[in-house]
């Protein structure tokens, strides 16, 4: 049974990007990324810092490293989002509806982000979300829930083409792929 230390130590391997951001507003968009690696992990803040850099660039957000969450959109808040959490070199990440608060235009950008990771940095991740096309295209395995239960557990390919659920099928016969 694993202990609350070995607890703290598996958290720390484990990114988790949430749907509303949760940046600290009085924090710079970079400050916002060095606090986990160096307070939590104990990293070296030049080196944390220059990959933080390297981070946003790839996110093409390097020149916003230095302003505060209120003065970007939200498609650039969960860049950062996702930024501060890569910053940690976690092992797997959790996204939580990470599109559900963006206008149409900035969700392409955050998949994209999502995407690149599964399919160049072979990420292992949970991704919670209602994007089903989206889904389609990276998932590996499908959860279908509701009320909090797991109605269905299978390969996406399967799921995406023989639901073995009624719930599922009649949501996916309502969904436009």
């Amino acid at each position: 049974m694993p202990t609350e230390k070995n607890w703290q130590k598996i958290r720390q391997k484990i990114g988790m990007v949430f749907q509303s951001y949760d940046l600290f507003p009085n924090l710079t968009v970079m400050d916002n990324i060095l606090l986990g690696p160096t307070k939590v992990q104990k990293q070296d803040r030049t080196t944390a810092r220059s990959e933080a850099e390297t981070l946003l660039k790839s996110v093409d957000l390097a020149d916003y490293a230095n302003v505060y969450p209120r003065e970007l959109s939200g498609g650039q808040k969960q860049r950062v989002a996702i930024v501060r959490a890569l910053a940690l070199h976690p092992d797997f990440m959790l996204f939580d509806e990470v599109t559900a608060s963006l206008d149409p235009e900035m969700v392409r950008g955050v998949l994209t982000i999502i995407e690149n990771l599964a399919n160049q940095e072979n990420m292992t991740m949970i991704v919670v979300t209602h994007e089903m096309n989206f889904a389609k295209q990276i998932a590996d395995r499908v959860l279908f829930l509701q009320d909090g239960r797991i109605l269905e557990q299978t390969p996406s390919e399967k799921f995406f083409t023989n639901p073995q659920t009624d719930r599922a099928k009649v949501f996916l016969d309502s969904m436009d792929f």
